[in-house]
Parts: structure tokens; C-alpha cells; sequence
């Protein structure tokens, strides 16, 4: 979702006018400010939904309130952000209003009641004040890239327009005034906290170049630097490109569908110090194959598995299914607390482990786990969940529909010695429903589906089991609050919830919720 952000704000104090204006919008990328008086109207591209144009604003000194009547609209891609339910007619009335204004007052050419885009809805009351909320960003392309969005917002002010970011949709979405939103659990470092990093490769004057993705395009914006992740992945990234960039290999267009280096995928384990690098490219064999696999072994210290994934396809996917090892091992290992698993390189692994070791450890508050209780963890991916509760529960039921991470999921409960956890394959809302004919009961129910949400028919199997507790771990506030509005109308109640920080520097955050069964 993207499309074009109207904040219109109110100044509550001329002095220094025109110096404010000019520092609120130097962190706000291809930003325009149009003025009228004493009232300012900052028009910009976004990539994100309203979250990501709260953090924009935030950050710059545009701070939600309300003195003397004077709104703040925000508006994204022509759909309806307001913080409650609004009927229909009401919407379009004061979409039609405000585009009025814009358009009358300001003189914003492109900004017509008929643009779908440019509908602009009031949600929220604001003034321009000092960015008191801004610190110098983490790298040079912060405007340019999707990496580190919120690097240039103090991480104090992170954390709170997190917690509000979930505090609003429960309430607005959700409509879930009584859960607690407890204050989100942040980081001591909140930097080189990335375990992996996947580089693209683009070509550019004749030579490789790596970086990361402009928002919402295929589009590199060229870096040598990684802040968030490891300092040795960082190393590694920018050795892999010198030494490819060096023996004369190609990088991947996909407009002329021509090349050979799609990415440069580094995972390192921070229990082990082993680094995995991962070539994702068009071929099964590259040129001067031998000669790249002996220079980068000689250095990239700690090296411990070197591979090539063979993605011919022509979407955004960055591996593809099938992976040869160049050098060393095809898996490395890392912990998460004291349980250790094995990770491949196309695993699906938590990015963040101080972060997700505090997150599994509400997780396991919130389940209430005596010994005596049957459990079930959809979406269990390779069972990093199912076993932090295996050890306090007396029997677990993991389902996943990827059949490698699946085997994972077996592979890392032999390799810790679990034995009261099973696996198995196929879509949660379709075994849930055989495991209860079959005679499982379960006591808790735990889901940490993708930024989707879970599937509805997922929640109406959940209903039908009725356990006493469900525990929800969601990375997307919007989608856990809706799912939890539909739980609640099935006869659970929710009761609080811990955002959890888990990309620092970023607009995402991950939240742990507790639903009870209702007496």
C-alpha cells in the first residue's frame, strides 16, 4: 500500500516559521510544504499505511493534538485512516470538505475530490512544533532506502509511537478499548542486532554494486554499509562484491532479464560466530567458480558454509528451490536461549534473538504452562515456539505447511533431546479440524501466523476447540486486531498485550497477546 500523504497542520507560533518548516521536512523524503497564512500543508510519497506516515510525522515535529479548532488531516492512497468507525456518507463528506480546502487554500494542483489518491481524511489534530524527536540517521542513503526508516527518530520516541501504533488499532480496527498495551520492551543496542542480511546485486558504470531495495521498487539504492546488521555480515557483503566484482561476474537486470547475481544472502550465528554466505543466482555454475570459492575462504574469516541457490524466475522471490553447497557445511547453528537449532539456507530463522528470546519468554507467561497441558503451535515454522513450551508442557502439536521447515522442525527437537513434541505438514486450518475428530484437546493454542494474520477458518477451529488460553504472536498490529475482534465475538476475551521491538530502527513491531476463554 503507498500512495500520497496531506498533512495539513496549524502554526501556534510564527516565530521562526519558515526555519521550522525547513528542518519538520528535511526528514521526510520528496516532501512539499505548501503555506497559507498560518496553516502549512506537507504533501509526500509514502510507501507504508498510516503507521509509517505517523512515524514521518512524528519524527519531524508534526505532534498530534488539538488547540483552537485547527486539523491535521492525514491521508494515505485515498482510504479511510480515521481512529473509529466512520459511516459512509460521513467519510465522503469530509473527504470532499477537506480536498475543498486543500485544493482552494493552498492551490495544490493534483489534488482533486476525483483523484482517488488525494482523498484526504481527517483522523487526527495537530501543530508544528520542534523536532525535538530527530537525531543525525544511521547511514548516508536513510531517505533513499527501506532499510533503517526510524533511524533518524530518537529510539525513546520509537518505542512510544510503537506502543500507540498498537494501542490505535486495537481500539480503531479491533475495537478493543479494555486490553492493556503494556509499554514496549526495547533494546540496550538497538543496532547490529540483525543475524541475516540479504544484499541485492545491481550493475552499475561496469561494476557490482550491492545495497538495498528502494521502497516499493526493484530499484538499488547502492551501500557498503549495514548497520543493523552484524559488523561481520557487513565484512562479508562487501568482500563477496570487491572479489565477484573483481573476476568480471554480472549482476541480474530484471528489466532485460539478463545477468547471473541476483543477491548476496550472510547469515552469522551469534552463538557460534559461523557465517553461512548464500549466492542467490540464474545459474548452476558460475564463472571461475573454483577460483571465487578459494579467494572468499581465504577471506571471510569464520566461513563455515559457502552455497549457490538457482532462482530462474522472474518475480521479487529471492531464492529459488533449489541450493548446491560451493565449500563447507549446508547448515550452521545457532540458539535461542539454551535451545540450539539448525539452520539452513532457505530456513526460516528469527532475525533479532535478544529480542526474540524476550519474546518467547512472554510467550511462555502468558501460556500459564503447569506440565500438565496440551498444546498446539500453528504456524510452527521450524519449532522455535512449539519447544521453548515443549520443556513445560506435556505434549505439543506443531502444524506448518512447508514441508522443509517442517523436517527442521524434527531435526532441532532430536538435536535438543525433545520428545514430547510432534510435526506435522499442511495448513493449520485444515489439521486443526482433524487432530479435534481424532481426539485432541487442546488447553493452549498458539499462533504466530505471517503478516496476513491467520486464516479465518483457522480462528473458527480455534473457536470450536475452546481452549482456556490463546496466545498470539503477531508481527502486524492491524491484522492481530482484527483477528482478535473475531475471537472475542466467538466467546474469548483478550487481556492485555506486549509489543516486543523486534527491528529497532524500523516501522515494524512484534506483540505478544493473551485471549482467555470467556466464563
Amino acid at each position: 500500500m503507498g500512495g500520497i500523504l496531506v498533512a495539513l497542520a496549524a502554526v501556534n507560533d510564527y516565530t521562526g516559521w519558515e526555519a521550522r518548516i525547513r528542518l519538520a521536512t528535511q526528514g521526510i523524503p520528496h516532501a512539499r510544504v505548501y503555506t497559507c497564512g498560518m496553516i502549512a500543508v506537507l504533501t509526500a510519497p509514502v510507501c507504508g499505511g498510516r503507521s509509517q506516515a505517523w512515524y514521518l510525522l512524528l519524527a519531524n515535529g508534526w505532534l498530534p493534538g488539538k488547540r483552537k479548532g485547527i486539523s491535521l488531516a492525514l491521508q494515505i492512497a485515498g482510504e479511510d485512516f480515521g481512529t473509529s468507525p466512520a459511516p459512509e456518507s460521513q467519510r465522503k463528506a469530509k473527504t470532499n470538505a477537506y480536498t475543498t480546502l486543500v485544493v482552494s487554500e493552498v492551490g495544490i494542483p493534483c489534488m482533486t475530490s476525483n483523484t482517488p489518491s488525494a482523498a484526504i481524511c481527517p483522523v487526527a489534530f495537530g501543530f508544528m512544533t520542534e523536532p525535538v524527536c530527530r537525531v543525525p540517521p544511521l547511514c548516508r542513503v536513510h531517505e533513499n532506502c527501506g532499510g533503517a526508516q526510524l533511524s533518524h527518530m530518537r529510539y525513546e520516541a520509537q518505542l512510544k509511537a510503537k506502543r500507540q501504533m498498537v494501542i490505535d488499532s486495537l481500539q480503531r480496527i479491533g475495537r478493543l478499548d479494555h486490553v492493556r498495551v503494556h509499554p514496549v520492551i526495547g533494546m540496550n543496542n538497538p543496532v547490529r542486532y540483525r543475524n541475516k542480511i540479504h544484499a541485492p546485486f545491481a550493475q552499475k558504470n561496469g561494476h557490482l554494486v550491492t545495497g538495498f531495495y528502494a521502497p516499493g521498487t526493484q530499484d538499488i539504492v547502492e551501500s557498503d554499509h549495514f548497520p543493523l546488521g552484524h559488523s561481520r555480515i557487513e565484512k562479508a557483503i562487501n568482500t563477496v562484491r570487491r572479489i565477484a566484482d573483481e573476476l568480471g561476474l554480472s549482476a541480474w537486470n530484471p528489466q532485460t532479464r539478463r545477468g547471473l547475481l541476483r543477491h548476496a544472502v550472510v547469515r552469522c550465528s551469534f552463538a557460534t560466530g559461523d557465517l553461512m554466505v548464500v549466492l542467490v543466482a540464474t545459474g548452476d555454475r558460475l564463472p571461475r567458480q573454483d577460483e571465487l570459492v578459494g579467494l572468499l575462504r581465504a577471506e571471510i574469516d569464520g566461513l563455515a558454509s559457502l552455497c549457490l541457490n538457482v532462482n530462474t524466475g522472474p518475480s521479487g522471490e529471492i531464492m529459488g528451490d533449489r541450493t548446491v553447497v560451493l565449500w563447507g557445511a549446508d547448515t550452521i547453528r545457532d540458539k535461542i536461549g539454551d535451545i540450539e537449532f539448525v539452520i539452513s539456507p532457505r530456513s526460516f530463522f528469527q532475525i533479532n534473538l535478544v529480542q526474540t528470546a524476550k519474546l518467547y519468554n512472554k510467550a511462555l507467561e502468558y501460556a500459564g504452562l503447569t506440565g500438565e497441558e496440551t498444546v498446539i503451535d500453528a504456524y510452527c515454522g521450524i519449532g522455535t515456539i512449539s519447544l521453548f513450551l515443549a520443556r513445560h508442557a506435556r505434549r505439543v502439536y506443531g502444524v506448518e505447511i512447508v514441508p522443509d521447515a517442517v523436517e527442521d522442525a524434527r531435526l532441532n527437537a532430536r538435536i535438543n533431546r525433545i520428545r514430547n513434541v510432534a510435526f506435522e505438514t499442511g495448513k493449520a486450518e485444515a489439521v486443526l479440524p482433524r487432530w479435534r475428530k481424532q481426539g485432541i484437546r487442546a488447553d493452549l493454542i498458539v499462533v504466530d501466523p505471517p503478516r496476513k494474520g491467520c486464516d479465518r477458518r483457522l480462528l473458527e477451529s480455534i473457536i470450536a476447540m475452546g481452549p482456556k488460553r490463546v496466545v498470539y504472536v503477531s508481527c502486524n498490529p492491524a491484522t492481530l486486531a482484527r483477528d482478535l475482534r473475531i475471537l472475542e465475538d466467538g466467546g474469548f476475551r483478550a487481556l492485555e498485550a506486549q509489543p516486543v521491538d523486534m527491528f529497532p530502527q524500523t516501522g515494524h513491531v512484534e506483540c505478544c497477546a493473551l485471549i482467555e476463554r470467556s466464563k
